[in-house]
C-alpha cells in the first residue's frame, strides 16, 4: 500500500491510493441523499413548526375560513366607491365589512376604523380572516384593506375599474405597502 501526503491549508492529509475491494460501496452519499429527500419532502409538513424559518401561525378557526369563503364568492364583482353589497359591487373596506357581517360578525365599515379593529399581529402570524392593512396612495384616506385567505394571498376590491379579485400579499406592488394585521376572530 502506497501512502501520498497532501497539505492544504495547514491541514497534512494521507491519501491511500490502494484498490477498493470490489461491491464495497462508501455509504456516506446514500445516507446523505437519504436524509436530504426525508427534508424535502417533511418541508412542507413542518413549515409551520418553524423548520423553514417560518414563524407558526396556528391554525385559522372554521370561522374566520367560513369569511374567507364570503369573500372569495365574490370574486369577479365590480368595485363601487362606497359599495358594501354583491347588488352595488364593493369597495375595499365594504367587502370586508360584508363578508364578516354575512357571517354573523360586526367589524366598522370604513378602512380607517378597520385599521384598528381587533388585535394586531405580527406580519408573519397572519392567517386566513385577518384583515390586511395597505398604505395606498390611490385611496382616498391612504389606506386599503383586504382579507387574508391564505398561502399568502388576500382577497380585494382593488379601485374603480377593477373587479374583487386575488392577489399576492409578496407581489412586488403590495409586499412594501402591507402596514398591519388585524385579528378579529380568535
Amino acid at each position: 500500500m502506497r501512502h501520498d501526503a497532501d497539505t492544504k491549508n495547514g491541514v497534512h492529509n494521507m491519501k491511500t491510493n490502494a484498490p477498493k475491494p470490489r461491491g464495497t460501496k462508501n455509504p456516506a452519499p446514500r445516507a446523505l441523499c437519504a436524509a436530504l429527500l426525508a427534508a424535502l419532502l417533511a418541508g412542507p409538513f413542518l413549515g409551520g413548526c418553524g423548520f423553514m424559518g417560518r414563524k407558526d401561525a396556528g391554525e385559522a378557526p372554521p370561522l374566520a375560513h367560513k369569511v374567507v369563503s364570503t369573500a372569495y364568492s365574490q370574486l369577479g364583482k365590480k368595485y363601487r366607491s362606497g359599495g358594501k353589497s354583491p347588488q352595488t359591487g364593493f369597495d375595499c373596506s365594504g367587502l370586508i365589512w360584508w363578508a364578516y357581517s354575512k357571517n354573523g360578525l360586526t367589524v366598522p365599515r370604513r378602512t380607517v376604523e378597520q385599521a384598528r379593529a381587533g388585535n394586531p399581529v405580527p406580519r408573519d402570524s397572519a392567517r386566513p380572516g385577518d384583515i390586511l392593512v395597505f398604505r395606498a396612495s390611490h385611496a382616498i384616506n391612504g389606506l386599503h384593506t383586504g382579507i387574508h385567505a391564505g398561502a399568502n394571498s388576500f382577497i380585494h376590491s382593488p379601485r374603480a375599474g377593477a373587479n374583487v379579485r386575488m392577489e399576492s400579499i409578496n407581489s412586488p406592488y403590495w409586499s412594501d405597502k402591507l402596514i398591519t394585521v388585524r385579528r378579529i376572530v380568535r
